[in-house]
């Protein structure tokens, strides 16, 4: 059975992702204010945006001879200056490679081979790493710059390089080129295996963002957002960097997301719109700081990157009264389901199918599947990646002959069009005949009071996974068999007998997540079974 979106489709601009965002269709005069340092106040306008975005392209070309189809990398936390040099690169014809904040030299030296980067651009903190990690992928000191004002070592920040008075026409595209051409490369999070590079096309870009103003119909330009993500990730990189421009809002950046900066923003610059990830929110929860401030001018808050459970969204709002809507989306397509927030959103649902989607859920032998069903979940629309880089084999794959792309998660929809995440396919621990999502297991760890934090993977024996935790525990208890024991049993009255932790409870000081906050189940998984082999 194949599943479509509630809404109408919709027309995609069949133009270059540069031409799409300054288009403005809401009108946005130039002296509005787009982008502002949470920390600093240092902001851009509108028209300062577009001018300083050629004058980057330009001096991409001038100095560095950047051409066409040329591959920038941006090693950086979130900056205010971080759009120029996004889009800049984008009007200069190139393709803009986003690295995590937290890579090591090694990480960040196999992207840059990856991916083909020949220039650098990375915040002071990061120059050490980028330095080393350059050095491997063969790119010399002069195409490493940086942002801020200052020199360090030799190197030099990229306003006092490249930005001069000329400015630049942007690159043009067809509608052919622009659906072919490759505007970023965005890396998965490696919680399931080597990273890939994600090959986002200018059309998949545009098509996303025509998908998001018609079911984020709440923002204008009246609205004040900010996002707790990292701009290397899709989800604030298209959310921030890119709808900004398209919506007509002005966008809070910061470059710090503790609980301090992140209320202090809120309530100094009474933002409205804020994107968020669980791990934020929960961080909200168990810290008393937060309710120290004033964050009453939310009106909502979209939290991505894993579902994040009831019980938190619960304590949230009995905290500070501001609703949160949960969306559900993956590098490979940008969102894939939205909430409609002119009606009542279903408890514990991810979302609805965007426009010019249609989705699919299939058993593991490959049967289409109906409503309230869970299974394997492939989607497909205009805003699906075009493939994965240097890796032919993996894109082939992730698609099926009718073009449909394999998400990896299981999920189920109902008759409403509702979808519920249930958990990563490859996570799913398998007990004989039946399926555990570690995540429904996680959530009753998290209501012991002992508990501060807990992941569940499924250590195999004989072709059987046995449902096993990792839990770190608040201050004030101590690591006992006695307390294992009785968070075992805590979590087996609660649950059916194939769902009870028969591989048993360990401690863990900390449990290893991605800067997204997604737990590295992989990483548990080996662990569990290095300590059972030994």
């Amino acid at each position: 059975m194949i599943f479509k979106s509630k809404f109408p489709d919709i027309e995609i601009p069949q133009v270059g992702i540069y031409q799409y965002v300054t288009s403005n269709p809401k009108k946005i005069p130039d002296d509005k204010v787009t982008y502002v340092d949470g920390i600093t106040g240092r902001s851009y306008t509108f028209g300062e945006f577009i001018h300083e975005t050629k004058k980057f392209a330009a001096g991409l070309q001038d100095k560095l001879g950047f051409k066409c189809g040329d591959v920038l990398t941006i090693f950086s936390p979130n900056q205010v200056d971080y759009p120029i040099v996004a889009l800049g690169t984008i009007a200069a014809g190139g393709k803009v490679a986003t690295a995590n904040l937290y890579f090591e030299a090694a990480d960040l030296s196999l992207q840059l081979i990856d991916s083909g980067a020949s220039v650098l651009i990375v915040h002071p903190d990061n120059l050490e790493v980028a330095i080393e990690a350059s050095i491997k992928a063969k790119i010399p000191a002069s195409m490493i710059l940086l942002f801020g004002d200052k020199e360090i070592n030799g190197y030099k920040p990229y306003c006092s390089v490249l930005i001069n008075d000329r400015e630049i026409e942007p690159i043009y595209y067809t509608p052919e080129e622009a659906k072919s051409t490759t505007a970023y490369l965005i890396y998965t999070s490696g919680t399931t295996g080597k990273p890939k590079g994600i090959e986002i096309t200018h059309t998949n870009l545009v098509a996303w963002l025509a998908q998001l103003t018609i079911t984020e119909c709440k923002l204008g330009s009246n609205s004040i957002t900010t996002s707790v993500a990292q701009f290397c990730h899709c989800y604030a990189l298209i959310y921030i960097v890119h709808a900004t421009l398209i919506l007509g809002t002005t966008t809070i950046v910061l470059s710090n997301h503790s609980v301090e900066t992140i209320c202090e923003s809120i309530q100094k610059f009474k933002v409205n719109y804020v994107y968020t990830s669980p791990a934020t929110i929960i961080q909200l929860v168990n810290d008393p700081l937060a309710q120290q401030y004033d964050l009453s001018s939310v009106d909502m808050i979209l939290s991505a990157g894993f579902m994040l459970d009831n019980k938190w969204e619960r304590k949230f709002y009995e905290m500070f009264k501001i609703p949160i809507y949960q969306c559900y989306g993956l590098s490979e397509a940008c969102a894939v389901l939205l909430p409609d927030t002119t009606k009542n959103v279903v408890q514990g649902s991810a979302g609805i199918l965007i426009p010019n989607m249609k989705a699919k859920i299939l058993s593991d032998d490959g049967c289409e599947l109906g409503y309230n069903q869970p299974g394997g979940l492939w989607i497909q629309g205009p805003n699906i990646f075009k493939g994965y880089i240097n890796n032919k084999e993996a894109t082939i794959a992730s698609f099926d002959k009718d073009g449909f792309f394999y998400t990896e998660d299981v999920a189920s929809v109902d008759e409403q069009g509702n979808y519920f995440i249930v958990d990563r396919r490859n996570e799913i621990i398998r007990c004989h005949e039946a399926y555990v999502s570690p995540s429904e297991l996680e959530s009753i760890l998290l209501t012991h009071e002992a508990v501060s934090d807990a992941a569940v993977v499924g250590y195999e024996k004989e072709a059987v996974e046995f449902p096993t935790a990792y839990v770190t525990i608040k201050n004030g208890y101590k690591q006992s068999q006695t307390l294992a024991e009785e968070i075992q049993s805590f979590v087996d009255e609660k649950v059916e007998s194939y769902k009870k932790l028969s591989g048993g409870v360990f401690f863990i000081d900390r449990i290893p997540k991605n800067s997204m906050g997604k737990t590295q189940r992989l990483l548990l998984r080996k662990k569990l079974n290095n300590e059972k082999m030994n």
